[in-house]
């Protein structure tokens, strides 16, 4: 399992006086990371009912290349601009099962 390849939806929520911001540092994210090796595709997207939920859709060629980019210095980087703007994270890890 551990070369199986996983895919991550992640859900942002911005407060709202702060969606901006947390959008420009999620944009900041995308080249680096679709740069990355083991990156299959890093897709964003902004909720139309709520502006302030982003969700990104992942797919990865293996978990171990995935927690690599986890502990790259951008997400860092995101995670120390967006302190405090950021209502709810929440990642799920799943896998395809066709």
């Amino acid at each position: 399992m551990s070369n199986q390849k996983l895919t991550i939806i992640a859900k942002i929520l911005a407060k709202p006086e702060k969606k901006k911001l947390v959008k420009s540092e999620l944009l900041k994210l995308i080249d680096v990371t679709r740069a990355e090796n083991g990156c299959i595709n890093y897709d964003s997207h902004q909720n139309n009912e709520n502006e302030n939920l982003f969700l990104f859709y992942e797919n990865w060629e293996s978990r171990e290349l995935w927690q690599i980019h986890m502990n790259n210095t951008h997400l860092a980087g995101f995670m120390k601009a967006t302190d405090e703007a950021v209502e709810e994270f929440t990642l799920k890890k799943v896998i395809h099962i066709e």
